[in-house]
């Protein structure tokens, strides 16, 4: 069973908006396209599809996040981050992930995943450490840009997002290495 802690429950409410995947859905286990071969597993690090709607009409830009926050760390993992999403843009294709981000769209940047690559970084959880929750949101920004340093963390991002959500949607599938 997955954990419980809701790691944006800590953070100011803020209304919700839709978000859909041909690829993800809540509650469902991952498909091994967005899984990691990182590890050992079987995987192919591909960011899923992504489609938002019912966003507020003054949204100056988007970001994207998936945070694993049951990894057997204090700090849980971050396995994708992008930022200055122009307002305009309401999907992401599914591999919009892939290394250096050149399937981004103009102006979207990419930080490095907490494995160090500038890349979308599938879903590799311990084997027997049991599912854990991917969540995947996409926040609304009151801002066309964040000051974000390419080389900042993810967690930096976070705090840029602390400030600036007006939003926020997400999905959360589970997935579990087997022993």
């Amino acid at each position: 069973m997955p954990h419980s802690f809701d790691p944006y429950s800590a953070l100011p409410s803020v209304p919700d908006f839709g978000l859909h995947s041909t690829d993800i859905a809540d509650g469902k286990p991952l498909d091994a396209a967005q899984c990691s071969s990182l590890f050992g597993g079987p995987g192919e690090d591909r960011s899923p599809q992504l489609s938002w709607e019912g966003f507020p009409a003054d949204t100056q830009s988007f970001a994207v996040t998936c945070f694993d926050p049951d990894a057997p760390t204090v700090s849980g993992f971050w396995h994708w981050a992008v930022y200055d999403i122009p307002a305009t843009v309401h999907e992401l294709e599914a591999g919009a992930g892939a290394p250096g981000g050149k399937y981004l769209p103009a102006g979207a940047k990419m930080l490095a995943n907490d494995a160090g690559g500038q890349s979308f970084l599938g879903a590799a959880p311990p084997p027997g450490h049991g599912p854990h929750r991917f969540m995947y949101v996409v926040h609304a920004l009151d801002t066309a840009e964040l000051d974000v340093p390419a080389a900042a963390s993810p967690a930096w991002l976070g705090f840029q997002l602390f400030e600036h959500t007006v939003a926020r949607a997400r999905i959360t599938p589970i997935f579990e290495t087997p022993t």
